[in-house]
């Protein structure tokens, strides 16, 4: 055997014991796997997503339907109504969602045990080439001359010994694409993991959601008795209520604005910020002139104007919100008359931002959250004429909670443009 390919076969050598000792992965051995049955139940699965998305749509229609008519006491109680058939259909598709999962965690474990199986094989093979190559490298050059009848016995011989070393190459290459398509099977499992959990949180958050809808649409029936009448006081008073916090806020946030520190803002610029929806602007930051803002929010301009303290971005009810930035859930709470449901998530660059009107919270204090990720739906909860999100953004150090005696829990803060950062 010549010296080159004795120096081929010594790096092959050292290539396979490194592979057959880092390759060891444990694994439990799933029984029982049928293929083709997780297949169809998956494609089933689809199927019955589609069509609760389906429905799904037909239910927002419906909500959009009652929020543009006049208000009444029966189309509040319309509206209520398909916003919990809404929600317990996303509870079904939720459901769904999470069986699929389940189910494609199921396959990529039996995937997983298959390429553990054909690593385990390719490791042997290897370990019988590795032996017989070792066998015939300890040879000196004399005894295997006489160990063979004839010279060419002797050449056939190590003809065969390069054959193998070859073949070494080869099991090598493949034993290595094996690992890296295990690794790529165990990072699949640990991301369809993690996506269970998730849809499994969402779920929850999506039951509380239900409950608190019918709990208001019980107390109104309640405290109305059916009658429009009362109704239309229970409006007034609300109206006045509503009126009232927004005052409190106003004269609270007015104080921290004008003791913002100008050196403690991020640089305003475009993009230090995402968008936390996708949908049209129905109101801008800061002195409205419209009847709505003069009736709802503080003066501003002498009179002319309300005073808006955020960003509001229309769309259908349902619509995922995303976190506009990675941070940590600071605060949530539920303002009856002014917020509704909210959640704040303050970030490394220290500005805070806060989502509103929510149907659905999808994050809980203490939550990380990237940005994109999904920390709630789009609904109409609190002071909200249709579906929208009020989006604020506050000055760093300025954040905090106040309790209102008339509206739950209220974020407060020095607020800023969010136009100046999205």
């Amino acid at each position: 055997m010549s010296r080159i390919s004795k120096i081929l076969i010594i790096g092959c050598v050292l290539t396979a014991y490194h592979l057959l000792f880092t390759a060891n992965f444990t694994f439990a051995q799933i029984g029982g796997i049928d293929s083709n049955q997780i297949k169809a139940q998956i494609e089933n699965l689809e199927k019955e997503i589609q069509k609760l998305q389906t429905e799904q749509e037909k239910y927002k229609s419906n909500i959009s339907g009652a929020q543009a008519k006049a208000v009444s006491l029966q189309n509040e109680i319309n509206k209520l109504n398909n916003q919990i058939k809404y929600l317990e259909n996303q509870i079904y598709l939720t459901s769904a969602s999470i069986n699929k999962t389940a189910i494609e965690i199921e396959k990529t474990e039996g995937n997983l045990f298959d390429t553990y199986e054909k690593i385990e094989v390719q490791k042997k093979a290897v370990a019988r080439v590795l032996l017989f190559l070792a066998r015939q490298d300890n040879e000196t050059l004399l005894v295997s001359l006489f160990k063979n009848d004839n010279i060419s016995d002797f050449l056939q011989q190590a003809d065969y010994a390069n054959s193998l070393n070859a073949n070494l190459v080869d099991l090598i290459s493949e034993l290595k694409g094996a690992k890296n398509q295990l690794e790529s099977e165990k990072n699949e499992l640990e991301s369809k993991r993690s996506e269970l959990e998730v849809l499994k949180r969402k779920q929850s958050y999506e039951k509380s959601a239900v409950s608190q809808a019918k709990s208001e649409t019980n107390g109104l029936l309640k405290t109305t008795k059916g009658q429009e009448a009362e109704f239309q006081k229970l409006l007034t008073k609300s109206e006045e209520l509503e009126r009232q916090v927004n005052l409190q806020i106003f004269k609270l946030e007015d104080q921290l604005r004008r003791a913002i520190d100008p050196n403690s803002l991020p640089l305003a610029r475009s993009g230090v910020l995402g968008w936390p929806v996708s949908g049209r602007i129905s109101q801008n930051y800061g002195c409205i002139e419209t009847k709505f803002a003069r009736r709802y929010y503080s003066d501003c301009n002498n009179g002319r104007g309300g005073f808006h303290n955020g960003l509001d971005v229309a769309a259908s009810y349902g619509t995922p919100i995303h976190a506009s930035e990675e941070g940590a859930v600071v605060a949530v709470g539920n303002a009856p008359y002014a917020y509704g449901v909210w959640l704040a998530i303050q970030h490394d660059n220290g500005l805070v931002t806060v989502y509103t009107h929510m149907s659905v919270r999808a994050v809980g204090v203490g939550q990380r959250v990237k940005r994109g990720d999904v920390v709630g739906s789009m609904g109409s909860t609190g002071l909200s004429t249709g579906s929208h999100i009020h989006f604020m953004v506050y000055a760093p150090k300025t954040f905090t909670t106040q309790p209102s005696s008339v509206s739950g829990t209220l974020p407060i803060g020095a607020t800023l443009n969010p136009l100046d950062y999205l």
